[in-house]
């Protein structure tokens, strides 16, 4: 069903069809947001536009910049950096408290993401290997009995969504190491480890892939420097 079809509103129409072009990366960060071309393209006047843009730059999608106008947003490396410490801490205690009520078949399903993910990073495809890697913390979050715990995780999936979709793109060693990670992670699992072991564990293999992140986009913009 589309958007149009779901009754939805011009301005909600618009607002999914830029936040997919920019999480696709159809439009890439410092893209310039035009209105009126928006609005053409659209069939619209440029005021649903111009909300769907507002609400986007609150979600952190869109930044405006002086003299040029909505952009899409660039990585901020601190900001990325508190964002994933954040969602470290989040998956690792809801990937602990639903270890002990996963099921057999809940398990073989993240064994499964994660071959999945080898062969994705064999192929070097960052965006498939990203959004595999979220289904994967997905499957062994989503365990937990805290449905508050697990709704505050898919908005701050949703929220990094832009930064998330290109971070194994920044740091390409961190494919083996990851997928190394996923299974010593499900063995701790399977074999009834410590809450506080596993969540430890979580955490950290979530920080990992950040720090990397961070040095890579400090090093870019040093060298952008020199």
């Amino acid at each position: 069903m589309t958007a149009a079809q779901d009754g939805a509103s011009k301005s909600e129409i618009a607002y999914r069809h830029l936040r997919q072009q920019i999480v696709e990366r159809t439009l890439a960060p410092g893209a310039r947001l035009v209105l009126e071309q928006i609005a053409r393209e659209l069939d619209m006047s440029v005021v649903p536009v111009r909300e769907a843009i507002r609400r986007l730059e609150a979600e952190g999608y869109v930044s405006y910049q002086r003299n040029v106008g909505a952009q899409v947003a660039s990585i901020d490396p601190d900001q990325y950096l508190n964002s994933m410490e954040a969602l470290a801490l989040l998956e690792g205690f809801a990937t602990a408290s639903g270890a002990r009520l996963i099921s057999a078949a809940e398990l073989d399903r993240a064994r499964a993401i994660n071959q999945e993910l080898k062969r994705k990073a064999e192929q070097g495809d960052a965006r498939a290997y990203t959004e595999l890697n979220r289904e994967f913390h997905r499957a062994l979050c989503g365990a937990s009995a805290n449905a508050h715990l697990l709704g505050l995780l898919e908005r701050e999936w949703s929220r990094l969504d832009l930064i998330r979709r290109s971070s194994f793109a920044l740091v390409p060693e961190r494919y083996a190491e990851s997928f190394a990670e996923h299974e010593a992670l499900l063995q701790l699992v399977a074999c009834g480890a410590a809450e506080s072991t596993v969540e430890q564990f979580a955490r950290e293999h979530t920080l990992r892939t950040a720090r990397a992140a961070v040095a890579s986009l400090q090093a870019t913009a040093e060298e952008e420097e020199e």
